[in-house]
């Protein structure tokens, strides 16, 4: 496999790639604000007649996910599509087609981000407020930063006790919050695995969810389809496993291993080792998204 080739810019690869499939949070924005040069970004891949497909791993569904960037100031003309995890999630709890989802009971322990219940709008369920009455859990979000893995241990600790399954729509350790790492809900549902708990994720690694991308991109080879991204671990090995080239984003979630003022030559030397430990190499390195 060949190294990973710095670029300062997207302008660099627009002429080689039609799709562009996008991540959030920790490369556009902190959850709060865009990040400087974004608007540009997606301005100057559309004037290219470029397609381009926002991919996140938050559990919220698509149309609430795609508001929230338009009052950060995005246009969503400048948008081919929006991939969320918890959209997908919440498609295959209403279609019931295949395992775990066919199998699952009806009453259901839900974990959201800040009371958000459009993530079970429309589906069959029957919430509870007791995990140990619940046929299973579905953690969606959690309420960080304002609280720690250490709250919600009661909760995955009474759901271990009866070894229900649970379905976890972001599998993101931490997100970046007004320039920290906070709680994500894969942290929540990691420490399900740890007490004994089943968990099925939807969200990036995951071939389900890059299949969603791709059907918005239809008609686009895949080797013209780049992928953007922060996570080694969740972004770069998920496209690469879907059969993509990658862009990884220093500055996200990894920024404390990857300071900003590291020398390219060390930037990429550190890549690398980080890139063995998560079994995901990029084929190119930027330290911030920017045209």
């Amino acid at each position: 496999m060949a190294e990973p080739r710095p670029i300062a810019g997207l302008r660099e690869l627009a002429a080689d790639f039609d799709g562009w499939i996008i991540d959030q949070w920790g490369v556009m924005h902190d959850g709060r604000a865009l990040f400087p040069g974004v608007r540009e970004v997606f301005r100057e891949l559309k004037a290219r007649d470029k397609r381009i497909v926002l991919l996140s791993n938050s559990g919220r569904r698509a149309a609430r996910n795609d508001a929230r960037l338009a009052e950060m100031g995005l246009d969503p003309a400048l948008l081919d599509g929006s991939v969320t995890s918890g959209e997908v999630t919440w498609r295959a709890l209403r279609r019931r087609a295949e395992p775990p989802f066919s199998e699952l009971g009806r009453r259901c322990f839900l974990l959201t981000r800040f009371g958000d219940m459009e993530v079970v709008e429309g589906l069959d369920l029957e919430l509870v407020e007791d995990p140990g009455k619940a046929d299973f859990l579905l953690i969606t979000g959690v309420d960080s930063p304002d609280k720690t893995l250490e709250d919600y241990l009661p909760i995955v600790e009474r759901a271990a006790a009866r070894k229900i399954p649970a379905i976890c729509s972001n599998p993101d350790l931490v997100a970046p919050v007004a320039g920290k790492l906070a709680l994500a809900p894969g942290a929540v549902a990691r420490r399900y695995e740890e007490l004994g708990g089943t968990v099925t994720y939807v969200g990036k690694p995951s071939p389900r969810i890059y299949r969603a991308c791709l059907e918005l991109l239809a008609g686009v080879p895949k080797e013209r389809i780049l992928a953007v991204g922060d996570s080694l671990a969740h972004d770069i090995r998920g496209a690469r496993n879907a059969g993509l080239r990658t862009v990884f984003v220093t500055s996200g979630v990894h920024r404390e291993a990857l300071p900003a003022e590291l020398p390219d030559a060390e930037l990429l030397e550190r890549v690398r080792e980080l890139a063995r430990c998560h079994g995901a190499l990029p084929d190119f390195v930027m330290r911030r998204l920017r045209w």
